[in-house]
Formats: C-alpha cells, sequence, structure tokens
C-alpha cells in the first residue's frame, strides 16, 4: 500500500479530519493532502517534508521514527527533486576560492592619514605660522606710538 494512502487510512480511522490535523499541527492542507497522495513534487524541499510527517505522526500518535524511515524510502524511489544536501556540497566544492585581502582597506587607510598629514601642514603653514611670524616682527620693531 503507497505510504501516503496508509497514513490517510491511519487518520480515518482515529476519526480526524484533514482540516483538524492542519490546524493542530499548523501546516497547510494542500501540503497535508498532497502527502497523503505521495505528491511529493508538490511538498516544499528537504527538511520540511520530513517536518510535515512529523508533526502528522505526533498529532496521530503514530511513530514518528518508522513513519519517517518509510516515508524516505518512499520519497527517494518517487522523487524527482534533487538531493539539496548534495548540492549544496558541490556548489561548495566548485565554488571558485575569492581572495579576501585586507590591501585596499589599508591603502584607503594610509591615503586618509596622508591627507590628514598634508591639511595639517597647509593649517600650519598658511594659518599658524604667519601668525606668529607677525607676532615675532612685532616684538622685534620698536614702537613709535607710545613715545618711546
Amino acid at each position: 500500500m503507497p505510504f501516503g494512502r496508509e497514513l490517510q487510512l491511519e487518520r480515518e480511522k482515529r476519526g480526524v479530519s484533514l482540516e483538524t490535523v492542519a490546524d493542530e499541527t499548523k501546516v497547510s492542507t494542500r501540503f497535508l493532502h498532497a502527502l497523503e497522495v505521495d505528491d511529493f513534487a508538490s511538498l516544499p524541499g528537504g527538511v520540511f517534508q520530513r517536518g510535515i510527517v512529523r508533526s502528522y505522526c505526533r498529532f496521530l500518535g503514530l511513530d514518528e521514527h518508522e513513519w519517517l524511515s518509510r516515508f524516505a524510502s518512499t520519497a527517494q524511489s518517487t522523487a524527482g527533486e534533487m538531493d539539496w544536501t548534495a548540492f549544496a556540497e558541490n556548489v561548495k566544492r566548485t565554488r571558485i576560492p575569492t581572495r579576501s585581502s585586507m590591501r585596499p582597506k589599508w591603502w584607503g587607510v594610509a591615503l586618509m592619514l596622508l591627507g590628514l598629514l598634508a591639511l595639517t601642514w597647509a593649517a600650519w603653514r598658511f594659518v599658524v605660522k604667519p601668525r606668529t611670524s607677525g607676532a615675532e616682527s612685532m616684538a622685534a620693531t620698536p614702537n613709535f606710538h607710545r613715545g618711546e
């Protein structure tokens, strides 16, 4: 007997409607119906499928581990969906490594420091130095206005 049909018979044996299961498990009736008719392609992928089966079995009081292993073997034999774990590992293996270099960041810091140094020199050269030069020249020249 197909997995989904057997699951449906267990639910009906307990006198529980599909809507009640959906309300209690918070799983859409669309997904529960797809599970009962073995339409695994209509279910969300990966761990979500196992979560739906686990919730369904828990609610009905069925042995989760037994039903999950049966689901896994049934879903694998009928699955047209690719194995997402294998896909992720393949992507990880074939990904071109990017070089995360700190060099560009340090060049930016060095340029900012150089700019700050140039700004400091310009402020000293054109603002501070003329004031101190003017004060020194005033002190060196005699003051004729006071009558000395």
